[in-house]
């Protein structure tokens, strides 16, 4: 939930997440099948508050950064996780009727970013600072690079970004796995700030989640970093191709 990548590739995407969370969260569940509404919808599970801070469907693709602008003051208790508002998401037919209906007060800032591929790709970048929310379409056939503003200072997520715009030059072709590399060995030796990084061993990267969906293949990949174990489904056969 905390560096996130969006590359556009072969008439789809590839969506990278990071998550950099507190070593004493319970250990989240790979990613498998749910059922939202009849939907089916494809994530890691936080197990300790039951949500997610990454989902794909048929219809689009959610992912989850903490805050929205500006590093804010956690001020507990709030009404929901926001972990609940990825999986709510797709609750609803449209993008436009979330904004409209999703009752947001009570909930911790956020930054959602929304990949839509039904009659065309479609990217939106939504954030709730608490009191209002943001909304930005997006280009989707250029790259992008975010990080949690909670986390990180504007110095170093412009350096991020930075990082994410060299590789990208260095290589005009790249598969999915290319950009795993780039999650896991980006940075300038800084483990407290690097892509996957280590703050005292209380806060760490602890996994990495990919979504890479084209009209010929729709796949997600997932990495355990405590463990090293990986995960990797065919979603479009449903089907478990490695761990």
């Amino acid at each position: 939930m905390c560096f996130v990548t969006y590359i556009p590739y072969q008439r789809g995407f590839i969506l990278t997440s990071n998550r950099d969370e507190s070593v004493g969260r319970p250990k989240a569940l790979p990613p498998k099948k749910y059922f939202i509404d009849e939907t089916p919808v494809f994530y890691p599970q936080d197990k300790l508050a039951g949500g997610t801070w990454i989902a794909t469907s048929p219809k689009a693709t959610v992912c989850l950064l903490n805050g929205a602008f500006v590093k804010h003051r956690h001020q507990p208790p709030y009404r929901m996780s926001r972990g609940k508002v990825v999986l709510d998401f797709f609750r609803y037919e449209q993008l436009s009727d979330f904004v409209e209906q999703y009752e947001l007060n009570g909930i911790e800032p956020f930054t959602l970013i929304i990949v839509e591929q039904e009659n065309k790709l479609q990217l939106s970048e939504l954030r709730w600072d608490g009191a209002q929310l943001h909304i930005k379409t997006l280009d989707a056939f250029q790259t992008y690079a975010w990080s949690s503003v909670t986390l990180y200072t504007d110095t170093i997520i412009q350096e991020r970004e930075h990082w994410f715009k060299e590789w990208a030059i260095q290589h005009v072709v790249f598969e999915g796995s290319d950009v795993l590399d780039f999650h896991t060995l980006g940075g300038n030796g800084d483990i407290t700030n690097d892509l996957v990084m280590n703050r005292n061993d209380l806060l760490r990267t602890v996994s990495t989640t990919q979504i890479q969906k084209t009209p010929a293949q729709f796949l997600i990949n997932y990495q355990d970093r405590f463990t090293g174990k990986r995960f990797s489904y065919r979603i479009f056969e449903e089907e478990k191709i490695s761990c």
